[in-house]
């Protein structure tokens, strides 16, 4: 299992990006948090997610 934003979710195994699509989330409008650390975008590709996993997905969000 892997806790995502609180969460416990089956998706140890997927990429990151894989995860990201499914859920429907454009990479450009989020940021996340692995394990503590900031993933660069250009890594969504190579990162798998895995058992144990500790997840923070945040959108941007516009306005004033």
């Amino acid at each position: 299992m892997v806790t995502i934003n609180g969460t416990n979710i089956d998706a140890a195994g997927m990429q990151l990006r894989q995860y990201l699509e499914q859920q429907g989330l454009h990479a450009g409008c989020i940021a996340i948090e692995l394990n503590g650390h900031i993933v660069p975008r250009s890594t969504y590709d190579t990162v798998t997610l895995t058992d144990g996993d500790s997840v923070e997905i945040v959108h941007f969000v516009g306005g004033g």
